[in-house]
């Protein structure tokens, strides 16, 4: 007995060296331009610079790299709502709810998704925005409760809170990177989740992934603590602030029309 469990142990121990390490063959070295981001009330979007290096300990294994790079800023729980005509007035009808979506979603490429990364890959990561969004369910009333996601894809593609930037990911001598992404301007605080992904023959190998801390500061995070924290307190400077401005206008006027 002690013979053949020592045999098993060779055995277990001479297949173990035997298997290639490939996760860890190659990894992401990688930098940001900017790892946090100020809204200021002048604050008009953002650029990021994402850059880097693959880590080598062997020589470039055969097939094309590919690299794939995903923003993602806070979920937030989302209903959907569909608008109908019914007698002459557009009313919602059905509607559809969203476990969670992101504020802002960006997938950039090396080359088209389709063939960077396979189905299962993307299944399993969650890369495409489709599969960013994560839906609970719709009720049996509904039976086109796909359409209720492509709308908000498209509505929010068409804001520019969404990107899909198939080839935006420049690959040189399949070990340096980079690429950029712009933010809008009306970004909504919180970390935005950024990941990096290796890629060959359309299956993940290695991957990365940091934060884009994006906060108010000044003013802007003044008034939004104070709306926040103190909204009885905010709505009386809004409505004095709202009571000047008018009284400030009627008064300009005034002389201007006194010295016409």
């Amino acid at each position: 007995m002690i013979r053949l469990c020592n045999l098993l142990l060779s055995l277990v121990v001479t297949v173990a060296a035997l298997v290639p390490r490939s996760a860890q063959a190659e990894e992401v070295v990688m930098g940001l331009s900017q790892s946090s981001i100020s809204i200021t009330t002048n604050f008009a979007g953002s650029d990021i610079l994402i850059f880097g290096a693959i880590k080598r300990e062997e020589a470039i294994p055969a097939g094309d790299l590919d690299v794939i790079v995903t923003i993602a800023g806070p979920s937030t729980p989302l209903t959907i709502r569909r608008k109908d005509r019914r007698l002459g007035m557009w009313i919602n009808t059905d509607s559809v709810e969203i476990d969670s979506a992101p504020s802002f979603y960006a997938v950039a490429t090396s080359g088209p998704l389709a063939q960077v990364l396979s189905q299962t890959d993307d299944l399993r990561h969650r890369v495409s925005i489709p599969l960013a969004i994560r839906s609970v369910g719709a009720p049996e009333t509904v039976g086109d409760a796909q359409t209720f996601t492509e709308a908000l894809i498209r509505i929010r593609t068409a804001e520019g809170f969404y990107k899909s930037l198939e080839g935006s990911v420049e690959v040189q001598e399949q070990t340096l990177f980079r690429s950029s992404i712009s933010l809008p301007a009306n970004l909504t605080e919180g970390a935005y989740s950024t990941r990096i992904f290796l890629a060959r023959a359309g299956e993940v190998i290695a991957q990365y992934e940091t934060v884009i801390d994006v906060r108010k500061v000044g003013l802007e995070r003044y008034l939004f603590t104070l709306a926040h924290q103190q909204p009885l307190i905010y709505g009386l400077m809004s409505l004095a602030i709202a009571i000047l401005a008018g009284w400030g206008a009627s008064a300009f006027f005034r002389v201007v029309l006194r010295q016409g």
